[in-house]
């Protein structure tokens, strides 16, 4: 399978009726869909101020249908003596099925976006007029691609680049970089620019692929007896994915890169259900001159996943055991994920009742998002390393822990992403992600599309010999010893450490 990331911070749901929101948003009535072959009704409770000009705005561009070939979209609304009223727009069902399936899609995103949308003007339009001008459009097309780029089109007028609907295969990716888990072979491919070939990235440890002694630069030829000419590396991770317990035998041609002879072998591998971690540690050990051992833990989280804050736990329990005096986290080119997740990492380097975000709802109220009775798992000096990658649920880690003066923030500008997603799981198995909320720094410092400025910049003309009087363990990794970054943020370690103080 490809490398995969998560998209945005996002809050994983399922519709109808499995939502989590971000903080509380300003009550607007519920809205509840009853779809049928030949017709949808969107009903709406509660007294509304909106309700009679929604029913307007529906009914300056209705257009007439023939009997038994309509949706129908019904609005109720009832006001404080309980009478009610009603208006019934028809709209023509489509007589390509998939276009049809579509126009269900369409209406329910609708209703999402009015339901939660940070911006409640829509980007100062109305919206229910969209959702008929969009309906109109989506009846004489073909294809269900063609109509998926109608509710594409409707949702790029709300002038957020952050709210839009992916298909179901996209959303399938996206819950494999939330979830950590897949079933499949564990092998990561990738297409090589120039060839075309796909090529083996890297095993998952203990995974079929691994066991099988499939190695990095291996190039994969055939699947299942098919060639895999032309074929690009989505869609090869495709047929190598699929229900734990069968099988996929694989062709592959095996360089000499390994020092092992080349050639073409064949595979016969079994599907598991393969965990992915997003965790990457390991300790830097410096002997000083005088024999004492500094060692400093080294965290690398790639993405936001369900899994995140567990595997970071036990990965810094784990070094605390081994006697680590000092940490180094590495959000360079994290693009975020769940949010949850961010705020959970957060709890395990800080105590008390700190702030961890503030988020602001569509109405503009501020919410301030705190631990209860936090406990720390060290208190050990910490630098966080950042760049112009990390962002989303990156940026409020980077934020949480610098503005509680829990950790040095080292690197570069982050990306200035301050906006929070909500993620619905639609009918169709497509999905829907609408910024719900924004939100800044728990000292009050705006995020979005500003980012956060670093303490301390680096690059390799600013160092100055970092621990010169040290000789680096051979056992740590030959990238680590190279990147300026970590030099830099070892140096700063070592002057908390001379200071006496801890983060």
């Amino acid at each position: 399978m490809e490398a995969l990331k998560a998209l945005s911070p996002a809050i994983l749901h399922r519709h109808p009726s499995r939502r989590r929101m971000a903080g509380p948003l300003p009550f607007r009535p519920p809205v509840r869909f009853l779809i049928r072959s030949e017709r949808i009704s969107l009903a709406e409770e509660g007294a509304h101020g909106g309700d009679r000009a929604w029913a307007r705005a529906l009914g300056r561009g209705a257009i007439g249908v023939a009997a038994a070939a309509a949706a129908v979209i019904s609005v109720f609304g009832s006001d404080s003596s309980a009478l009610a009223e009603s208006l019934t727009v028809a709209f023509p069902v489509s007589r390509a099925r998939e276009v049809n399936a579509v126009q269900r899609t369409l209406v329910e995103t609708w209703g999402l976006i009015r339901e939660s949308f940070i911006d409640p003007t829509f980007n100062h339009q109305d919206w229910d007029l969209k959702l008929q001008q969009t309906m109109v459009e989506m009846f004489p097309l073909k294809s269900a691609d063609a109509a998926y780029s109608k509710i594409s089109g409707m949702l790029a007028t709300l002038g957020d680049p952050f709210t839009r609907i992916i298909s179901p295969k996209e959303y399938q990716n996206f819950r494999i970089g939330s979830d950590g888990n897949l079933q499949g072979v564990g092998l990561f491919i990738n297409a090589e620019p120039s060839s075309g070939h796909l090529v083996v990235l890297s095993c998952v440890e203990g995974s079929p692929a691994a066991r099988a002694g499939i190695r990095e630069g291996d190039e994969l030829i055939e699947i299942d007896g098919e060639s895999l000419v032309g074929v690009d590396g989505e869609t090869a991770a495709q047929k190598l994915r699929g229900r734990a317990g069968t099988t996929v035998t694989v062709k592959l041609y095996c360089g000499a890169q390994h020092g092992t002879d080349s050639g073409v072998r064949e595979v016969k591998l079994p599907r598991e259900v393969i965990k992915l971690s997003p965790i990457f540690s390991t300790i830097i050990s410096h002997k000083l001159g005088d024999g004492h051992e500094v060692k400093t833990g080294y965290v690398r989280l790639s993405a936001f996943s369900q899994t995140a804050a567990i595997e970071m736990e036990k990965a810094v329990q784990d070094m605390e055991e081994q006697g680590v005096q000092s940490y180094i986290l590495d959000l360079r080119n994290n693009p975020g994920g769940l949010v949850k997740a961010g705020l959970e990492v957060a709890r395990i380097w800080l105590d008390g009742n700190e702030t961890l975000v503030n988020t602001i709802d569509r109405e503009g109220n501020m919410s301030p998002i705190n631990m209860s009775n936090g406990h720390a798992i060290t208190h050990d000096p910490l630098v966080v390393l950042v760049n112009e990658g990390s962002a989303s649920a990156s940026e409020i880690l980077a934020g949480a822990l610098h503005d509680n003066g829990r950790a040095i923030l080292i690197g570069h500008k982050t990306f200035g992403k301050g906006k929070i997603q909500s993620v619905t799981e639609l009918h169709d198995g497509s999905a829907l992600f609408i910024t719900v909320a924004k939100y800044v720094s728990p000292a009050l410092h705006d995020i979005d599309q500003v980012g956060i400025t670093p303490d301390v910049q680096c690059t390799p003309e600013m160092l100055t010999s970092p621990k010169s009087s040290a000789s680096r363990d051979s056992s740590s990794a030959s990238s680590l010893e190279a990147d300026s970054c970590i030099l830099v943020a070892e140096h700063e370690l070592e002057i908390q450490e001379s200071k006496g103080t801890a983060s």
